[in-house]
Formats: C-alpha cells, sequence, structure tokens
C-alpha cells in the first residue's frame, strides 16, 4: 500500500495526498529530470565557442580586446598585422585605444583571430 489519499469534490478526484517521504523521491526525481532538460536546451544552442580565462581575465583588467586575443593567440603585433593585411603601425593603435578601426579592418583582424567582430568590442 502507498498510502496515498484521494479527496474528491462532486464525485471527481480533485487532490492527492502522499506520504512525505514519497513526494520527497518525486521531488527529486523532477529536479533532476528539469536539470537533464536544461542542460539538453543549453547544448542545442552550443556553438563551441569559449572565452579562455587568460582573456578574460585581461578584459576584466580593461585590456583592449585586440590586444588579449592576439596575446592569448601568441602572436605579435607584426604577425597580427601581416594576417590581418594592415599596418603594424595601425595595429597598435587599435590595442592602444588610439584609433577605433574601421569595421572593414576589424573584421579582417578577426578573421586572422578565428573570431566575430563582436569578440573584438571594447
Amino acid at each position: 500500500m502507498t498510502g496515498i489519499q484521494f479527496i474528491e469534490r462532486d464525485g471527481k478526484r480533485e487532490f492527492t495526498v502522499i506520504p512525505i517521504e514519497l513526494y520527497e523521491r518525486l521531488d527529486a526525481a523532477l529536479e533532476d529530470a528539469d536539470d537533464a532538460a536544461l542542460a539538453d536546451a543549453a547544448r542545442t544552442v552550443d556553438d563551441g565557442f569559449r572565452i579562455p580565462a587568460a582573456v578574460a581575465n585581461a578584459l576584466l583588467d580593461g585590456e583592449q580586446p585586440v590586444k588579449a586575443w592576439r596575446e592569448q593567440r601568441s602572436l605579435t603585433q607584426e604577425g597580427l598585422a601581416t594576417m590581418a593585411g594592415i599596418s603594424t603601425a595601425y595595429l597598435c593603435q587599435i590595442e592602444t585605444r588610439k584609433r577605433v578601426g574601421s569595421l572593414k579592418t576589424l573584421r579582417a583582424i578577426a578573421a586572422a583571430l578565428g573570431l566575430k567582430v563582436d569578440d573584438l568590442r571594447d
């Protein structure tokens, strides 16, 4: 016997009273199911992009994003500038916030770093 009781109104079951032990088991099972559903939903929208801790910390410390990502990729300014098809001086100005950089330039830098332009927003 499960100890479940039903409360009827007008001949129809309207409420159920269950022992606390059964309720606690059901509650835990529902929570596990909810957690699994949330994890599945997160996996379906996960694009695999991760921000390395070194980049996250640099950004939190106020570092310019292009510089943080360039250093994480172990690239020199000269190397990234060559890959992006811009001058080293222009890249230096972007990294020191003396210039913002055109959208075309930021696209080239992002492509060279394997990122999206939004990942380089300051």
